[in-house]
């Protein structure tokens, strides 16, 4: 049954304080905070080749089922993509929880955190938080791994950070392995379609 995940949560720590910069000294949220998640949500759909990076991953995309289809934020909302988890200031961080129990952890981490870097340069600011259940909500994540691919390859900004390089051989790759599985015959076709259409 798929649903199985792979959540990641990321705080951002000063060098020069030590402190988290997603907090004010008064436990506020600071504007960093909000940058982050803002390149979470634009950026995401650009990485989920590489959270979700085989065909079979895209089976946990479907709406009302235990895995978020959507880019939302929210607080301590489960049903959104990106999640702040209730904490203590010293402690605020975004859950992404998009990535499945397939992807590579190390590939995973990177891709999200330049989502979230992307967004503190460039000062990207968030949609509003959402509240409420949003597993049918539907922003933006690709449903297949042909769509991902494409998203990767027209995201300069991804590419970048990730290394063009980089981006370029794993698309190739996975682009080899999509196109191998589009001509497979499933038996699923062949069960309800053979004799049907």
């Amino acid at each position: 049954e798929p649903g199985s995940a792979m959540h990641i949560h990321h705080s951002v720590v000063s060098t020069q304080s030590g402190q988290n910069i997603f907090s004010h000294a008064d436990g506020a949220e600071t504007p960093e905070f909000l940058h982050f998640i803002g390149g979470m949500q634009r950026n995401m759909p650009a990485v989920i080749a590489l959270l979700a990076p085989y065909v079979n991953s895209y089976r946990r995309y479907v709406p009302d089922f235990a895995a978020p289809i959507n880019l939302e934020w929210g607080r301590d909302n489960r049903t959104t993509g990106l999640r702040i988890p209730i904490s203590n200031a010293t402690a605020r961080r975004v859950e992404n929880r998009l990535p499945g129990m397939d992807c590579n952890p190390y590939l995973g981490i990177a891709a999200s955190l330049a989502c979230g870097y992307l967004g503190l340069i460039e000062g990207e600011d968030p949609s509003e938080e959402f509240t409420g259940a949003a597993y049918s909500a539907d922003s933006g994540v690709p449903r297949g791994l042909g769509d991902a691919l494409a998203l990767l390859a027209g995201n300069a900004g991804v590419q970048q950070v990730l290394g063009e390089e980089f981006c370029r051989v794993y698309a190739a790759v996975k682009q080899l392995e999509y196109n191998e599985f589009l001509h497979v015959i499933s038996p699923w076709e062949r069960e309800h379609l053979l004799l049907n259409v």
